[in-house]
């Protein structure tokens, strides 16, 4: 599904990735580990096409994104959602009308929206709070919406950079369980966390990185730094 090959990422002088290859399968959970500053951001903001290499090539479903114009870039991101650690939800817009709203960005139907917008909040537990604005939710809570908006044009691969990093623990796993489920049902998820416990707790495959570079793989791994 997304092929790095020799990509190499500059800023100034100094080497974000370095002569990075790298394999992820439709379906795959990974969990992208590395200390502050070791390049897990980076190498997610690669995937989407908010920066781009400096050398090398990235294949997602063998298309070039490197070749890909930027014109055309939105039409490979909504195949693509976005979990940030700081949530970005709309403050004056209700659970439900986050949601709706990248639809609406996405160009989808009313009907369509009115239709799947309550299953997307159902199926992240918050069908309950559809009418909640951000300051009315926990921290988990908006985490969760967060999720459904990602979720809203039905990407094949969910990008989750550090999502449970302003979370106490029991939220993270909740958060954690629900990305756990949103692969179970086919979206390939790919999780930047320096949270160790919740990577040994998922058993599946970890990449860590260190100073821009892959140090170790591991099918159904722990974090090791």
């Amino acid at each position: 599904m997304i092929k790095f090959e020799k990509v190499t990422k500059h800023y100034s002088k100094n080497k974000a990735l370095d002569d990075v290859n790298l394999e992820i399968h439709h379906g795959e959970f990974i969990s992208l580990v590395g200390l502050s500053g070791a390049g897990k951001s980076t190498l997610m903001k690669l995937i989407i096409g908010e920066e781009q290499i400096d050398g090398g090539k990235i294949l997602i479903d063998d298309i070039d994104i490197s070749q890909v114009r930027k014109s055309d870039l939105p039409y490979l991101r909504r195949k693509i959602g976005v979990i940030f650690q700081d949530m970005k939800l709309l403050p004056r817009r209700t659970a439900y009308e986050n949601v709706a709203f990248a639809m609406e960005v996405c160009g989808h139907r009313k009907d369509k929206i009115t239709d799947d917008v309550p299953k997307i909040l159902e199926l992240v537990g918050l069908l309950h709070k559809k009418d909640n604005f951000p300051h009315e939710m926990s921290g988990g809570e908006k985490q969760r919406v967060a999720i459904a908006r990602a979720l809203a044009h039905r990407p094949v691969l969910l990008l989750a950079d550090e999502p449970t990093g302003n979370l106490d623990e029991v939220n993270a796993n909740e958060v954690l369980d629900l990305l756990l489920k949103i692969n179970h049902l086919g979206t390939t998820v790919i999780l930047a966390t320096h949270a160790a416990d919740l990577v040994n707790r998922i058993k599946k495959r970890v990449i860590t990185i260190e100073n821009g570079k892959i140090t170790m793989e591991q099918e159904k791994g722990k974090y090791k730094l």
